[in-house]
């Protein structure tokens, strides 16, 4: 198939920007729980993306540029801080699987159609994840032993402090 090649190009585009966003958004929600969930599916999407740039240059071609990480604002505190973030990323996952469905669908080569389609169910599980962390729900990864008690406390939006 003649446009494989753009394709997996456009393809791989859009998710880099989905995982900006979501980078972005993980420097912002505060809550253990949802921040965990967004590096659990951060990492996920970063796979994906050596998935599909490992079959770009497997049909020959180039794997497109990084692009800039997007400015997502926020007011409010805690999960009214979250929510709206939490909402467009759950819109913006269905809104990526709607979108390239049909597409992959059409696909003629089955190792990337069955590829592209792992992908695109992964981006379903992290519109749930969203979902639930504005929910409020806080066992998007599993449950906390009894032990454990309530967490105190917030992420911090940077890694070290000097």
């Amino acid at each position: 198939m003649t446009d494989l090649l753009p394709t997996l190009q456009e393809f791989y585009r859009d998710k880099l920007t989905a995982v900006l966003r979501h980078q972005a958004a993980a420097l912002l929600v505060a809550q253990y729980d949802a921040n965990n969930a967004y590096q659990y599916l951060i990492n996920r999407e970063d796979t994906q993306l050596g998935w599909v740039a490992q079959a770009i240059v497997r049909h020959g071609g180039e794997v497109p540029e990084d692009q800039s990480e997007p400015a997502r604002p926020v007011t409010g505190k805690g999960i009214d801080a979250a929510a709206p973030l939490l909402e467009e990323d759950a819109r913006d996952a269905q809104a990526f699987v709607d979108r390239w469905t049909p597409r992959v669908q059409a696909l003629v080569n089955a190792r990337e159609r069955g590829m592209l389609e792992v992908i695109l169910g992964e981006t379903l599980e992290h519109k749930r994840f969203f979902e639930q962390a504005r929910a409020g729900r806080t066992d998007l990864l599993g449950r906390r032993t009894a032990s454990v008690g309530a967490l105190v406390g917030q992420v911090l939006p940077t890694r070290w402090l000097e």
